[in-house]
């Protein structure tokens, strides 16, 4: 099934985190984060990120996952929903707290920056890398992401169903990622989406602040 024009993809961070980005200019990755010094605020599975840390991406492009700014291809992700339901260790924050960045494949990758995507989540050991967009048409399960019920023109549900072949594994392939390398910066992003007005209000005062002209929209269908 082919891609939705544009390809739409997007990153989720703790608004808590907006100041140090808008700082930087940019999403920046893992570990450029760190040498650079930055603290952000965790929001993501201790386990998965040490599996991260450690996975190496295929050559070209190279690296380590956590050389690269991560993607998805749909928003209200299982991983929000785990952050919702206070299942990450560490993390204070609810589903309201989280900010998404929305961009598209095509902005990134007019970046000219290395690029490298996954028919699933990253972290599994199974998960297919590629470097060449001719595959995005069949790699992403774009069947999966977009069929009805929908949401902002997602599918309202991402859950695995093991007695239905068709929903096996689901919950894998909703987690299919975009990773660019180092950094991506907030001049390509097309949009912030949060959960409700207060929010809304809150992130526009951090744009305004930092000189970053963002558009800041109420998203619900994005959030659970």
């Amino acid at each position: 099934m082919p891609a939705p024009q544009p390809t739409r993809l997007f990153h989720i961070t703790a608004i808590a985190n907006l100041p140090a980005i808008f700082a930087a200019g940019a999403l920046v990755s893992k570990n450029g984060g760190a040498a650079a010094g930055i603290n952000y605020q965790n929001i993501a599975h201790a386990g998965a990120q040490g599996a991260r840390a450690v996975r190496t991406v295929p050559n070209p492009p190279g690296g380590l996952v956590h050389d690269f700014v991560p993607f998805y291809f749909a928003p209200r992700s299982p991983m929000l929903f785990a952050i919702n339901g206070g299942r990450v260790a560490g993390c204070p924050w609810r589903q309201g707290d989280i900010v998404h960045f929305e961009t598209t494949v095509e902005n990134v990758v007019g970046l000219g920056q290395p690029f490298v995507f996954y028919d699933r989540n990253a972290t599994l050991a199974f998960s297919i890398a590629y470097a060449d967009l001719s595959h995005l048409d069949t790699a992403v399960a774009w069947d999966l992401l977009t069929e009805a019920p929908q949401l902002d023109g997602y599918c309202k549900f991402w859950q695995s169903n093991a007695a239905n072949a068709h929903y096996a594994d689901r919950m894998e392939r909703r987690q299919a990622e975009f990773l660019v390398r180092d950094n991506t910066p907030i001049s390509c992003m097309t949009r912030l989406g949060v959960i409700d007005a207060a929010r809304r209000a809150q992130v526009q005062a951090l744009t305004a602040q930092a000189g970053v002209g963002l558009a800041v929209d109420v998203m619900p269908s994005w959030y659970f």
